[in-house]
């Protein structure tokens, strides 16, 4: 995918459809192995983050090397692993088939979320990209809680619609491109790599992506259990309610789109993640099927808004898209860790002190989320004649843009040759004309 790709979009939503599905469907997963296996809670959490932990350990080893290796070869070979891991696990009661299938299905959910991390960093508007993704994600996932609790028990049902939704998913991949020969030719030298800009930002917005992300999944992880045993619900209703909250997210999504970059990063990220902290202290200490519901419902209509940010602003740190990939990684690392943390803080303190823990610890992160999209806040990325807005991007080589942190250039002196032009043989320098053509001089 070479940098700044008009290639269409839709690919990369599939893929990032079928990528992201697994952790989306987190919490009936979870449930349904602590009720059809012979697994406690704690232990069914565990093996959710091991098929997270497998699916970060695919982003991290494939960070640097998508181009090289090829996106559709890649987005292939993830999407038959998560068809294969993910089907023997449905189909199997034993435990450790059912662990070594969840490992093989994540490893394939994060080659897939890999390629769509990459190639979302290399379009025009990143933000739109990455808003449909979780658009399509968020629909299908409801849909799922919607009709798995009406095909009956079991710990198969969740697991086959992610394979199956891998399966499907295949044909896209027709769209992407094909082999190493499209590596993106703005390194400094024929066959090199550009190093890697905004280091510092880049290190601070992962490592608090990973905590942000396990803070999430910790109560994500163990919503159902506290729909069920705290709220007294029944698994219906409890999955009633997490599609009303994943239809929510839809329309947290879709007021994210339409605003875009308009209102910056640093709003929607820093006073997002302070809200979704009041809403899981809400939805933890819930008692019943009001407060579950506001709970629930309120923090999944603010959750995809925040992270469509972060994912725009992880992808607009560099257009090759590897701090895209490093921090998509790193949340994973964080969501993997999730719902094994989210077990034990319960199980030692309860729901509601669980609650306040990870509430407190998200309005800690607010500060360094908000602080990095200040600071990469920058001008327009131009490429030919149309401005397309990158804050924080490193500039395509073919166009020199001011910025405020830009590196500094060496002066060359440059000997002018005062000999007259015609009017019309030059005119002023970049992509627009900033005024009239200075008049030539008098004869």
């Amino acid at each position: 995918m070479s940098a700044r790709t008009t290639a269409p979009s839709w690919p990369l939503v599939a893929l990032f459809t079928a990528g992201y599905l697994a952790p989306y469907l987190l919490p009936t997963t979870v449930g349904r192995l602590d009720a059809a296996l012979p697994l406690s809670a704690t232990q069914a959490g565990a093996v959710g983050s091991l098929l997270l932990l497998s699916s970060a350990a695919a982003g991290f080893a494939l960070a640097s090397r998508i181009h090289r290796l090829g996106a559709r070869r890649l987005a292939r070979a993830g999407l038959l692993l998560a068809v294969a891991g993910y089907g023997t696990a449905a189909l199997s009661a034993s435990v450790p088939v059912v662990i070594a299938g969840a490992l093989v299905g994540g490893l394939g959910s994060g080659t897939a979320t890999t390629v769509a991390a990459a190639g979302t960093a290399a379009r025009r508007d990143p933000h739109r990209t990455t808003t449909l993704g979780l658009l399509s994600v968020s629909a299908l996932a409801a849909a799922v809680y919607l009709t798995v609790p009406h095909l009956g028990p079991g710990h198969g049902l969740p697991l086959a619609a992610v394979a199956l939704t891998a399966a499907l998913v295949w044909p896209a991949t027709a769209h992407l491109p094909a082999g190493s020969g499209e590596v993106p030719a703005t390194a400094h030298r024929p066959g090199s790599t550009p190093p890697l800009p905004h280091r510092r930002a880049g290190l601070v917005l992962a490592t608090s992506m990973l905590c942000w992300s396990l803070a999430q999944n910790s109560l994500w992880g163990v919503s159902s259990h506290i729909g069920t045993r705290q709220a007294g619900l029944g698994e219906a209703t409890v999955g009633v309610v997490f599609a009303a909250a994943l239809g929510a997210g839809l329309l947290g999504v879709l007021c994210a789109g339409a605003l875009g970059p308009r209102i910056g990063r640093a709003l929607p990220v820093g006073a997002g993640t302070a809200l979704i902290a009041v809403c899981i202290v809400v939805s933890a200490g819930a008692d019943g099927l009001t407060s579950f519901a506001v709970g629930e419902i309120a923090w999944n209509a603010l959750y995809p808004v925040v992270l469509s940010y972060l994912i725009s602003l992880a992808a607009s740190l560099d257009p090759h898209g590897r701090w895209a990939v490093l921090a998509g990684s790193a949340s994973s690392l964080g969501t993997a860790c999730g719902p094994l943390t989210g077990s034990l803080l319960s199980a030692a303190a309860g729901y509601p002190a669980m609650g306040w823990v990870l509430a407190t610890a998200l309005v800690l992160l607010s500060v360094p989320l908000a602080g990095v999209a200040l600071r990469t806040m920058g001008g327009p990325v131009l490429r030919g004649p149309e401005p397309v807005l990158r804050g924080g991007a490193v500039p395509h080589p073919d166009v020199a843009v001011p910025h405020a942190s830009a590196v500094a250039q060496p002066v060359v002196e440059i000997t002018v040759d005062h000999s007259r032009p015609r009017q019309r043989e030059f005119d002023t320098a970049g992509p627009q004309h900033s005024g009239p053509s200075p008049a030539p001089p008098a004869s």
